[in-house]
């Protein structure tokens, strides 16, 4: 990896690969994007193990070419993209990924995770292990809350899109998040209660969700439910596919900024009170049309 501390792709079995007889199964790239994941694809054509590299997600930029190539080969590759959103605070609008997400998502052969605890966090990682193609998790910086699951939610966690908070019956809104926004998601709903029936719904992986049955896709997201709300911190352009024309989408259309995490979400809209807000709004336009 280039950012080895950061990334925390470091382990305990890691062993620095020696010059003097080529043992070892850590490489320290140096700042090499684009020279890591290349290497890696190279690695994963030779076969005998699964390569994985660290980084933080804006800089997929110097790296797009060769990851671009990791999908059109369906090279079996592992990209630990940390520190994925605004949530990494001061370092500013140049280190702070916007359009990352959305580019990753759209590429053909690209799988794509963003998890929102420790619990989705170790589902992706099987996953990435099990995928025969290019994986990219996309990890937050600050530390987020575990959610609550029983069993069976928990298995449907690697259906990529799955209810993480339900309600009586239909529900007569939807909250979609990803990553760090689903704790927001969830204190939103908790705020809702006495207004409309909430389903929370966390959705990892996009690419996974849309392989599921239609079945299992319209029990998550019933098509009579219009008033939906997505929420995820970067451009809200991908995410209207699953909100529709109806719902609204809470995101960043803009460069960020320098300041701590806490600031910056507040101050770019990304907050409980902004979900409700979008949500009765919503929902009051449902009862309507």
């Amino acid at each position: 990896a280039d950012l080895t501390g950061s990334n925390l792709t470091w382990w305990a079995g890691s062993e620095d690969l020696r010059k003097t007889d080529s043992s070892g199964n850590y490489l320290h790239y140096g700042v090499r994007e684009f020279g890591m994941f290349a290497i890696m694809n190279g690695m994963a054509q030779h076969g005998g193990f699964i390569p994985y590299g660290g980084t933080f997600l804006v800089f997929m930029d110097y790296a797009r070419n060769a990851a671009r190539l990791s999908a059109l080969m369906q090279s079996h590759v592992i990209f630990v993209l940390s520190h994925d959103s605004i949530g990494l605070g001061e370092d500013g609008p140049t280190h702070q990924p916007i359009e990352h997400a959305a580019m990753l998502r759209i590429t053909p052969g690209m799988s794509v995770w963003r998890p929102c605890d420790a619990v989705e966090t170790a589902v992706s990682w099987q996953f990435a292990i099990e995928h025969q193609g290019p994986t990219s998790l996309l990890l937050s910086r600050q530390n987020l809350p575990k959610q609550h699951r029983d069993t069976a939610t928990l298995e449907n966690i690697r259906r990529g899109g799955y209810i993480l908070k339900d309600c009586d019956g239909t529900p007569d809104a939807i909250i979609i998040a990803t990553g760090s926004e689903v704790s927001i998601a969830m204190m939103a709903a908790e705020q809702l209660v006495s207004t409309c029936r909430v389903r929370v719904v966390s959705m990892p992986s996009t690419d996974v969700f849309l392989a599921q049955d239609p079945a299992y896709r319209e029990a998550v997201l019933p098509r009579e439910v219009t008033a939906r709300v997505a929420i995820e911190a970067g451009a809200t352009a991908f995410w209207h596919q699953f909100v529709g024309s109806a719902g609204k989408v809470i995101g960043i259309d803009r460069f960020g900024a320098s300041a701590p995490y806490q600031v910056l979400y507040e101050k770019l809209g990304l907050t409980p009170a902004a979900v409700v807000s979008a949500v009765k709004a919503c929902f009051a336009e449902s009862l309507v049309n």
